[in-house]
C-alpha cells in the first residue's frame, strides 16, 4: 500500500508536469502532441521513448519500459514509491502529512537507511585508519601524488587495514549482523571463511551519490596486487551506470560545464587545481545513465580523457552517447602529457585552463581520430579519407545550414579541397544517403503490435487505448463489449476503471491508474495498455472497419474462454447473442 493517501498522491501528481522531470534527464524533442527521446532504460539509438502531456505517462515502444512521474524516479533514481512522492513533493511545493509507515515499506526503509550508515561507518574507519600509524603506506602514496591535507579532508580519503577481515570485525562491533552486511557490498559472508573484507591493503577513495552520501568505495591496492583498482559491487543503494565519482562538489560549481575524466586521482588532482566541476564515471565506459545525470546539470561537457589509444577510444565511444542526451561535447587536449593528474603536476592550472579555451570540437575530433587511420602520403588512402569525411558530415547533420558550416571547417582544417568536398555531399545526398535517424529528429509512434506478440492481447490494448484517446466511441462499444471480456488480471481491472469513467463521461485519469499497481511488471502491462496503436490509419471506414474486426476479436476469444471453462448455460448464450448481433451491426466512426 501507499505510504501517504491517495488523495495527495493525487495533489502531487497533479501539480507535476512529467515533461519537465523526464526532459532532466532525456533530451526531448516534441513531435504532434507528443515528446520523443532515446530511452534511458535501455541502449538505443532511435528514440522510441514516448512522454505523453496528456496521459502524463511515458512509454517505450522499444524495451516495454513505462508508466507515470512516480515510476519513472523510482526505475531511472532507484526509489522507492514513498521517496518518489516525496521528491516530487518537495519540487511542486506539496507539504505531506506524518504518518506512520506500513511494515513494509519500515523494512525496507530500515534496510536503505542501514545500508546507508554501513558505508558511512567504513567511511569514517577508513579515514581514521589512514591518519593512524597502520596508514603510513597509503599516506606516503596520497602525499607523493601531491595532494593537500585539505583535499585528503574533502574528498574524505582513507585506506584500508593489512588484514582481510579488520572492517567485518568493525562492524560487527558496530551491532551489524551480517545479513545486513551480505548485502552492502563492503563483506563477503561464505561458509569456509566466515566474514572477510572486499578491500584490504588499499587506499580508499568514498564514492558519494548526488546528495553527499557515501554509496560506495573506490580502492587503489598498495604495492603490486591486482586488481590495481577495485570498485565496490553494485547493491541497492549504488548503481554504477548513473553514479559519477565527484558529482557531489561539482554540482556547486559556477562554471556553466562539467569536465569529464576517467579516473578518481584526475578528478580530485583537478579540483585541488580550482577545477570544482570535474567528475568521471567509476571504473567503466560513459553509459546513457549517466549521460542522464550530467544533463540534469549542464549543458556542455568536455573530455579529458587519457590522451593515448586506450583514452582516444574512450573519447569516440563516449561522443555519441552524449550527443544523443542533447549535451554538447567539446575534447581537451593534453598532450604530451596522459591525464590530467600529469598535465596539471607538469604545467598547472593556468595552462590546463588555456586547452579548455581552446578544447576541439567533438566532430572535428571525431574527423581528426580518422585522418590517423590514413596514409596521407598516399593519394588513393587520402581520397578514401576524404570520401569518409564527407559521408560522416552527412551522416551526422541534417540541414544544409550545418553541413555547409563544416564543410568548410573540415576543409580548411584537413586540407581538403572545399569544392571537391562539397560536391561530393551533394551527390552523397541525391543517392539517397541522409543523416542518422537520431540526428533526424525523433520517429514518430512506432508499431506496438509485434509479430511474436499474443494477438488477443493486442486487440484487447488497442480497445484501452482508443477509449482512452477517443472517449466518443464508448456508447457504439457499450452494447457489445464490457470489462468481463477482458483477460484477468492487469487488463480486466484497468478495463473495469476505463469503463467506468466512460460510463460516468469522466476522461481516464492514466497517470492514476498506474499508481493501482506496485509491481514494476504490472506498472509496463498498464502503460502498454495505454500506448497501442492502430498504425496510420485515418479514413472513417478503415477506422470503423479495424474497430468492429477488434470488438469480434475480443468477443469470440470471450466466448471461447467461457466454452473452455464451462461456463453457466446463461452466461454463455448471452455472450453468444451478443456476438452475433455484433456481426450484423454496422459500426461506423
Amino acid at each position: 500500500m501507499p505510504y501517504y493517501s491517495e488523495d495527495v498522491v493525487e495533489e502531487v501528481r497533479s501539480r507535476t508536469d512529467i515533461v519537465d522531470v523526464i526532459s532532466k534527464y532525456v533530451n526531448l524533442q516534441k513531435k504532434g502532441s507528443q515528446y520523443f527521446g532515446l530511452c534511458p532504460f535501455h541502449n538505443e539509438k532511435t528514440g522510441s521513448f514516448s512522454v505523453s502531456p496528456q496521459k502524463q505517462m511515458y512509454y517505450c515502444f522499444g524495451c516495454g519500459a513505462g508508466g507515470n512521474v512516480f515510476s519513472f524516479l523510482m526505475n531511472y533514481e532507484n526509489m522507492t514509491f514513498k521517496e518518489a512522492v516525496e521528491e516530487l513533493a518537495g519540487q511542486c511545493g506539496v507539504t505531506l502529512p506524518q504518518r506512520e509507515m506500513t511494515y513494509q515499506e519500515r523494512q525496507h526503509a530500515d534496510k536503505r537507511s542501514r545500508l546507508f550508515e554501513i558505508n558511512k561507518e567504513a567511511a569514517a574507519y577508513y579515514y581514521k585508519l589512514l591518519r593512524s600509524p597502520a596508514g603510513e603506506q597509503a599516506m606516503a602514496y596520497f602525499t607523493k601524488r601531491g595532494l593537500s591535507q585539505e583535499t585528503l579532508h574533502k574528498f574524505g580519503l582513507g585506506c584500508t587495514s593489512k588484514y582481510s577481515d579488520s572492517l567485518y570485525k568493525y562492524l560487527r562491533e558496530k551491532g551489524y549482523d551480517d545479513n545486513i552486511l551480505k548485502d552492502c557490498g563492503l563483506i563477503t559472508i561464505d561458509e569456509k571463511r566466515g566474514g572477510h573484507d572486499k578491500f584490504w591493503n588499499r587506499a580508499m577513495f568514498p564514492i558519494f551519490d548526488a546528495n553527499g552520501k557515501v554509496v560506495a568505495f573506490g580502492g587503489r591496492v598498495m604495492g603490486d596486487g591486482e586488481p590495481k583498482y577495485l570498485n565496490s559491487p553494485e547493491t541497492e543503494i549504488f548503481n554504477k551506470s548513473r553514479t559519477l565519482f565527484g558529482l557531489y562538489f561539482a554540482r556547486k560549481t559556477r562554471r556553466e560545464q562539467f569536465i569529464l575524466c576517467e579516473g578518481y586521482m584526475d578528478v580530485i588532482s583537478l579540483h585541488q587545481a580550482g577545477f570544482d566541476n570535474a567528475v568521471a564515471s567509476l571504473g567503466t565506459a560513459l553509459t546513457e545513465g549517466h549521460a542522464g545525470m550530467l544533463k540534469r546539470y549542464v549543458k556542455d561537457v568536455y573530455l579529458s580523457y587519457d590522451s593515448d589509444g586506450a583514452g582516444q577510444k574512450a573519447a569516440l565511444r563516449a561522443i555519441p552517447i552524449l550527443k544523443r542526451a542533447g549535451i554538447s561535447c567539446r575534447i581537451i587536449n593534453m598532450t604530451p602529457y596522459k591525464d590530467p593528474d600529469e598535465f596539471i603536476k607538469a604545467l598547472g592550472a593556468e595552462e590546463y585552463e588555456k586547452r579548455i579555451l581552446n578544447a576541439e570540437n567533438s566532430f572535428m575530433y571525431q574527423i581528426r581520430m580518422l585522418q590517423n587511420n590514413y596514409d596521407m602520403t598516399d593519394p588513393e588512402k587520402k581520397s578514401d579519407f576524404q570520401k569518409k569525411a564527407a559521408e560522416m558530415i552527412v551522416l551526422e547533420f541534417p540541414t544544409q545550414l550545418e553541413r555547409e558550416n563544416y564543410t568548410d571547417a573540415v576543409a580548411a582544417t584537413f586540407n581538403i579541397p572545399k569544392g571537391a568536398l562539397a560536391k561530393y555531399i551533394i551527390e552523397l545526398g541525391a543517392s539517397g544517403i541522409t543523416a542518422k535517424p537520431e540526428n533526424q529528429g525523433f520517429e514518430g509512434r512506432a508499431k506496438t503490435h509485434k509479430a511474436k506478440d499474443d494477438g488477443m492481447k493486442f486487440s484487447q490494448r488497442l480497445l484501452i487505448t482508443w477509449l482512452v484517446e477517443d472517449p466518443s466511441i464508448f456508447p457504439k462499444i457499450q452494447p457489445f463489449v464490457g470489462p468481463d471480456d477482458f483477460e484477468d488480471g492487469v487488463y480486466k481491472k484497468v478495463a473495469e476503471e476505463v469503463f467506468k469513467n466512460c460510463e460516468d463521461n469522466k476522461s481516464v485519469d492514466t497517470a492514476r491508474v498506474v499508481d493501482m499497481f506496485m509491481d514494476e511488471e504490472e506498472r509496463k502491462t498498464v502503460a502498454a495498455l495505454f500506448n497501442t496503436t492502430v498504425g496510420e490509419l485515418t479514413d472513417n471506414a478503415d477506422l470503423s472497419k479495424a474497430l468492429k474486426e477488434t470488438l469480434l476479436r475480443i468477443k469470440k476469444n470471450s466466448l471461447a474462454l467461457l466454452k473452455a471453462n464451462n461456463a453457466d448455460f446463461a452466461r454463455f448464450k448471452q455472450t453468444n447473442d451478443s456476438l452475433k448481433k455484433l456481426e450484423r451491426t454496422n459500426i461506423s466512426l
